[in-house]
């Protein structure tokens, strides 16, 4: 699913140069379920934005399902986002004047899904993480937990082949960590790949896979 060769971040030129990435190489199978871990500053959201198709490395070689992400141009990098990637963030990032429906929809704007398709499927999916009798509430009207699993279908809208969560806990409390680490493992066992960013050992403990990262590098790996 994703393969990364030698990748590296240089962010500013010359002594304000900063190495975010250096000469990092990986494999992550299809449904596997990987939390990366580190400090701040150790590298492991520059590695999740250049995976998840934000960014592009300095150097070094990344292919997503077998495509080689380098030869797209920024139309096709898009669609390569839109089709192939979910997102979940800290911060959720939920549109504040639509509802949770709307919210969820709205990666299928930019495709040719009908926009009554759409919202039946943004429905559906607030079913399935336990939110059916949210769809019509705003973000506002909502609990963190709630919106955090509005965030997460959102993220499962375009049936995506790999979800990217950078600190899908970190504006929780313990309870709704845990019940949306739950939600998490349950994508997981229905074939999701998952990407975590975490700094919490007892979040990174519910994937399948560790990968420990400082100074821009790979400390260690327990899928090796």
């Amino acid at each position: 699913m994703i393969a990364a060769k030698e990748l590296s971040r240089v962010f500013g030129q010359g002594e304000n140069a900063v190495h975010a990435l250096r000469n990092v190489s990986l494999q992550i199978a299809e449904n596997e379920f990987v939390a990366v871990m580190g400090s701040s500053g150790s590298g492991k959201s520059t590695l999740m934005n250049i995976l998840g198709c934000l960014d592009t490395p300095s150097s070094g070689s990344y292919q997503l399902d077998n495509q080689l992400i380098g030869q797209l141009d920024d139309i096709s990098l898009s669609a390569m986002r839109n089709r192939h990637i979910g997102f979940i963030f800290q911060s959720f990032h939920l549109l504040p004047r639509l509802t949770a429906a709307q919210n969820v929809a709205l990666p299928l704007r930019y495709t040719d899904t009908d926009p009554a398709e759409a919202l039946a499927r943004a429905n559906t999916l607030l079913e399935q993480v336990g939110l059916g009798h949210r769809t019509s509430h705003k973000p506002h009207e909502m609990s963190g937990g709630q919106r955090q699993r509005v965030a997460i279908a959102r993220a499962l809208i375009n049936r995506p082949k790999v979800i990217f969560a950078d600190e899908p806990t970190g504006n929780l409390d313990s309870k709704t960590s845990k019940e949306i680490m739950q939600l998490l493992c349950d994508l997981h066992s229905k074939g999701n790949t998952i990407v975590m960013v975490t700094h919490e050992d007892e979040i990174a403990a519910y994937a399948n896979r560790v990968i420990r990262m400082r100074d821009g590098q790979i400390l260690q790996d327990s899928g090796c």
